[in-house]
């Protein structure tokens, strides 16, 4: 079958095979949202195919279903489906199966794979309903696909950890993607001030579900979502990530009285319905969908250009989930705007961060080759972005005396990274006094993807020359 895979996605599959050819029996594939791993894992399932083999692809919500089976069909993948109201075809060499319906079948279900593979694979661990199949199933190879194998109950999802993969290959960056035009770049707008926080509790690794809505319920939160909506991205498509369906439901009323088309998708609501709903967003019949949980994970519509933030979170997989939905590329889409009412940027970071990944235990939160530099905010338009001497957003030079940063009250403010370059600061010294012309600072301003290069680098280089005269006795 022809899939037509990108580079990285060949040699994600090439350094998989490589895994197991040096006698690994479980790999877990990280990649993050967007790159393309539904069709990456569905390209390997068809070579294990080809070689006579049953394959076995678990995933837990009905929208990764729908969209592995229809990447299947694509390429002409005779395949079954292990769902409710389905009946059980056990001719197909591949079978697509819900977690929840297969864990129920365990014991009558006549059939058995030669190869697992788990989609969103950081739900797989020895004591879920995903361990459970994976045990029952337990001759055979697997393969774990994620954008992030972490857990907030600290689990690891290595075998040294009591998990299920004894390896893990990494794909390329988000930083990377964007850079080559598979993810769009993003745009983030943060409040200053966090949300008061400090009374709600900590459950199962994140925050309380009732305490946390109770905080989220104040409706200057959601008038200002509204506001900000209005004010950063009109009319775009949006997707409204919520604390509890109540809120989700008061969102999408919110929003409706403001004459924005919107709707709220939840658990309860009708399998059709919630696929019209998700498929009128994309095709512009709806501003603005709102929703608890449902579209965090396996919902692609490239076309949605904007993510609110309402639910803070201590997860920085669900933080990076959601994030992730607005940004695959789309023709009609120069930018993805991210507007974190949650303030999840600053407990998190950029969705562009670099991170490293364990298998291991108790990971710490991702790390960041960035996450010691403080945030800076610009006084002509709010932009919130690493330290820099001059504004990524605006071009304005800030004055060398002046530490203070004033803030309009209650105000979103931009936060960016992806024109940022993450050296430290003694390494983005070295680099700029290598440069001895004006032409050679435009250039690097260029290269570290600064919105105004001549302005940067014409303050520099005039800074430079000054102390240069100084040095000299000259005097201007």
């Amino acid at each position: 079958m022809d899939f037509t895979l990108r580079d990285y996605q060949l040699q994600a599959e090439h350094d998989i095979r490589q895994c197991y050819r040096s006698g690994k029996r479980a790999v877990c594939l990280v990649m993050p949202t967007g790159a393309g791993k539904t069709r990456t894992f569905c390209s390997t399932a068809s070579q294990s195919v080809s070689r006579g083999k049953r394959v076995l692809i678990l995933v837990h919500r009905k929208e990764l279903l729908l969209q592995t089976s229809r990447t299947l069909e694509s390429v002409g993948l005779s395949h079954g489906l292990i769902a409710p109201g389905i009946t059980f075809n056990h001719r197909a060499p591949i079978q697509v199966a819900s977690v929840q319906t297969l864990v129920r079948r365990l014991d009558v279900i006549n059939w058995s794979p030669d190869f697992i593979i788990v989609d969103e694979a950081h739900h797989a661990t020895r004591k879920t309903i995903w361990g459970q199949i994976l045990n029952h199933f337990n001759h055979a190879y697997m393969l774990g696909v994620t954008a992030t194998p972490q857990r907030l109950d600290g689990h690891g999802l290595g075998v040294n950890s009591g998990g299920f993969f004894d390896s893990m290959v990494t794909g390329p960056s988000v930083r990377e993607l964007t850079r080559r035009g598979f993810l769009s770049p993003s745009v983030v707008y943060a409040p200053k001030d966090r949300i008061d926080l400090s009374g709600v509790s900590i459950q199962g690794g994140d925050y309380k579900k009732n305490a946390l809505a109770d905080v989220m319920a104040n409706p200057a939160i959601v008038g200002n979502a509204v506001d900000h909506y209005r004010k950063y991205c009109h009319q775009q498509p949006a997707i409204a990530f919520c604390a509890s369906v109540s809120r989700a439901e008061e969102a999408a009323v919110a929003f409706k009285s403001a004459g924005y088309s919107a709707a709220c998708v939840s658990g309860q609501t009708d399998d059709k319905i919630r696929a019209k709903l998700i498929a009128d967003l994309g095709n512009g019949q709806l501003n603005v969908l709102t929703s608890c949980n449902i579209v965090s994970e396996g919902t692609d519509i490239p076309v949605v250009s904007a993510a609110i933030l309402l639910r803070p979170t201590q997860s920085l997989a669900l933080a990076l989930q959601q994030m992730g939905r607005v940004l695959r590329p789309h023709k009609d889409k120069t930018h993805a705007t991210i507007l974190d009412h949650a303030g999840n940027v600053f407990v998190h970071g950029f969705p562009d961060d670099d991170r490293e990944w364990s298998l291991d235990a108790k990971p710490s939160r991702g790390k960041k080759t960035n996450n010691a530099l403080p945030m800076k905010q610009c006084d002509r338009c709010f932009t919130v972005h690493r330290p820099a001497p001059i504004c990524p957003q605006c071009g304005y030079v800030y004055p060398i005396a002046s530490r203070e940063i004033t803030e309009l009250n209650g105000e979103l403010s931009i936060v960016t990274s992806a024109q940022i370059i993450e050296l430290k600061p003694e390494s983005k010294r070295a680099e700029q006094a290598n440069q001895r012309t004006l032409n050679d600072l435009i250039e690097l301003a260029k290269r570290r993807g600064y919105k105004h290069p001549r302005a940067w680098a014409q303050h520099i280089f005039d800074s430079r020359t000054i102390k240069q005269q100084k040095s000299f006795g000259v005097n201007k």
